[in-house]
């Protein structure tokens, strides 16, 4: 079982970002994914590198872990909601306490807690670890702990899976940095020739990580995808991103994570109930 790292310091609480993450939605239109969500708050927030960079455990920096927080209790609280494909948008409740600015973070805290059992907020931190899914935990350290050929076969299951072609792993030896080559077509016109790197790393993969890869392309190369357990630091993503250079694609270990839990790759859906109390005792004359 993946070990969590210590507790960040210099992260502020889960419930900092319910007003960024309310306002992040509404600046993306009233629907945002994760990452979108992410980019927007860190940049609404205007976080320091020392914070976005710190790590809640070998998978998830503690932003991301907190703002996850954040919107499980904003949608608890009918603010927010999200769909399968994990989008999120903002509910009439949600756009009408951002517009009235009425947005109480104790009154949200203290909504989830009476849900779960709980008589007041301030055991959140107990809550917290309490609902924290185990099964990633279980697969992250199956994942760290993976032969590195068989990782890349993971990543050869996962792409075809996304809608690559031709999806090869190169030889143990000797790859130049490049772990394997495909193609993507979308919507059966354009095509790209994509290279993928795959890193099991515990910790976070820097920028040095993104140039050395996006150096080992070859001119046929249009695309380069870097997989990874662990996750990126803030200049890594600037980095991938660069203008003028060649874009880099990036697959941290929460979205890996979440991709296998998506098409069912070695992960089994386990279905289960929430009892709605409120509903049998409204029975009750």
């Amino acid at each position: 079982m993946a070990k969590k790292q210590n507790t960040a310091k210099n992260c502020p609480p889960f419930h900092f970002f319910f007003i960024p993450t309310l306002k992040a939605l509404d600046e993306l239109g009233g629907s945002g994914s994760n990452e979108e969500i992410y980019k927007t708050v860190v940049s609404i927030s205007n976080l320091p590198t020392e914070v976005l960079d710190e790590m809640h455990s070998f998978t998830i920096t503690e932003v991301e872990y907190r703002l996850a927080w954040a919107r499980t209790y904003l949608k608890n609280f009918g603010a927010i909601e999200n769909s399968k494909h994990r989008v999120w948008s903002l509910t009439t409740k949600g756009a009408k306490m951002l517009k009235d600015n009425d947005i109480d973070a104790k009154e949200i805290c203290n909504f989830t807690a009476k849900k779960h059992g709980k008589s007041n907020a301030s055991s959140d931190e107990e809550l917290v670890a309490a609902e924290s899914v185990n099964w990633r935990d279980q697969i992250t350290d199956i994942l760290q702990h993976l032969d590195p050929y068989a990782f890349e076969r993971l990543a050869q299951r996962l792409l075809r899976e996304c809608g690559f072609s031709d999806v090869q792993v190169t030889k143990r030896s000797g790859d130049g940095g490049i772990d394997g080559t495909g193609k993507l077509r979308i919507q059966g016109i354009f095509s790209f020739n994509v290279a993928f790197q795959c890193k099991r790393y515990k910790g976070q993969v820097g920028a040095a990580e993104i140039r050395d890869f996006r150096g080992s392309l070859d001119t046929n190369i249009e695309k380069g995808v870097l997989i990874t357990t662990g996750a990126f630091t803030k200049a890594a993503k600037e980095e991938a991103s660069c203008p003028g250079k060649r874009l880099i694609d990036l697959m941290d270990g929460e979205e890996l994570i979440n991709k296998l839990a998506e098409y069912g790759i070695g992960l089994n859906e386990v279905k289960s109930y929430e009892v709605d109390e409120d509903f049998f005792n409204s029975l009750v004359e």
